[in-house]
Formats: structure tokens, C-alpha cells, sequence
């Protein structure tokens, strides 16, 4: 579906593997409406969260065009993996296209750490962003401009962990938080080395249990900050 070159009232939707969340913004990212909230069903399918997003599009007020996170990795608008909301049933779901067709208007799908991303940065240099939640989600920008998804989630951080398996929700039952936190400080240690960030942004329902001193440079953020990154893909930072 053509773009909409002149969208003025975005349909923001955070799909996340506890809850689904949507809202109305304006070009700036400012809130229109006040958020519809819904918990994530287990393992749904893409017709079953398709028929969320209409139900919760039909109680907010009218919009041009739609932007959505999802938790995994999508290119092009198609889901390639959705490791919490089940990846087999989901491997190649033109997701986009489904939620242009029922809704009518112009959409976007990115990762939803990414579209996070867009909402908190400032557009300084190259700024990381993590998520931490079920798993960890992350993003990279340079100057305000997203750079190519990585599924850092996914890559080993012990011999036989990674990201997710280490410092998701899982591991901070298991381990309790002071534990959680000693394993956190290794990860921030690592992030700050491999990636050389001028700023580190830390969200996520997990980021209050964070207990160490932070460096200057790491700023924590909160879910409805990241929101305003579903106006940034319409309208970029250097969009004035």
C-alpha cells in the first residue's frame, strides 16, 4: 500500500509477549488518545493478534497510518522470528500487508526495540538501546538513524547462554535479583566495550531492579517514551 507522504495522527502499537498496547500520536509523538491495553495471548497466531489490533484500533480515534513493534525480527515488513509468541507459526508472515488490508491504511513493522529506539534517543552519535523483559531487546543508531537490526538477544554471552537465557525473565526467577544484578554488570561491561556507545538507553519492566551505579552515559527510559518512536518512523529526527 502507498505511504501516506503527509500522515498527521499515527497509529502506534507495541506488540510485546505480555501485552499489547496501542495509542494515538501526532507527528511529534505526543499522545492523542490514552493507551488501549491488552495481555498477549499465548502462542497466538497471526489471525489472533491481527483481531487484537482491529478490536483495539476500533475504541481509539481515527488515524492515517499505523506503526508497530514486534518482538523479533522482521524485514520488509514480513516476521521472520517471534521467539516469545512462537517463531514456527510466524516464520514469514507478510504481518504488514495483513494489518494494511484489515485497517486500510498505510502501515510500518519493525522490531519493537528498534521502534523503541527511535522514541528515546536524542540523535547524538551512536546510541544503543536494551530492553530488558522477557529477554533482552536492543537497538543501534547512529545520529538519529536506525541502523540494521541485531538479534544481540540471541548471541552467546557464557558457553552455553545467551542474552535471553542469561538476564531475561526466566533467569531473574531463578537467580532472584542480586544475582540478576551481578549478571547485568557483566552485560553492561561487555555492551560498553563492543559497542563503544556514546549513550546507552535501558528500558524494559526490569530496568527498575538495577541496583548498580550507572555511568554517565547510560540513561534509563520508560515504555511511553519509546512510544514516540511510532511517530519517528514517519517522521524523522532531522524532519522538522
Amino acid at each position: 500500500m502507498a505511504k501516506n507522504p503527509q500522515p498527521s495522527r499515527i497509529l502506534a502499537v507495541d506488540i510485546g509477549g505480555s501485552y499489547v498496547k496501542a495509542t494515538v500520536l501526532d507527528k511529534s509523538g505526543k499522545l492523542l488518545t490514552e493507551y488501549e491495553k491488552t495481555a498477549t495471548p499465548a502462542s497466538p497466531s497471526p489471525q489472533k493478534l491481527l483481531s487484537i489490533i482491529k478490536d483495539m484500533a476500533g475504541k481509539l480515534e481515527a488515524f492515517d497510518c499505523i506503526s508497530m513493534g514486534f518482538p523479533g525480527y522482521v524485514k520488509d515488513g514480513v516476521v521472520k522470528t517471534a521467539p516469545n509468541l512462537g517463531t514456527e507459526q510466524w516464520q514469514d508472515t507478510p504481518f504488514c500487508k495483513m494489518v494494511e488490508d484489515a485497517l486500510g491504511k498505510p502501515a510500518q513493522l519493525i522490531n519493537d526495540a528498534d521502534m523503541q529506539g527511535l522514541g528515546v534517543v536524542q540523535g547524538k552519535g551512536l546510541e544503543l538501546v536494551i530492553t530488558l523483559g522477557t529477554g533482552l531487546g536492543s537497538a543501534l543508531l547512529q545520529d538519529g538513524i536506525l541502523l540494521p537490526h541485531l538479534e544481540l538477544a540471541h548471541h552467546p554471552i557464557t558457553k552455553n547462554k545467551d542474552y535471553d537465557q542469561y538476564i531475561g525473565d526466566v533467569a531473574l526467577e531463578e537467580k532472584g535479583p542480586e544475582m540478576w544484578n551481578k549478571r547485568m554488570i557483566k552485560v553492561l561491561q561487555v555492551l560498553k566495550t563492543v559497542f563503544n556507545y556514546d549513550t546507552l538507553y535501558i528500558g524494559g519492566g526490569n530496568a527498575k531492579l538495577l541496583t548498580m551505579q550507572l555511568d554517565n552515559n547510560i540513561k534509563l527510559v520508560n515504555n511511553k517514551e519509546g512510544i514516540k518512536g511510532g511517530a519517528r518512523l514517519w517522521f524523522p529526527l532531522d524532519a522538522k
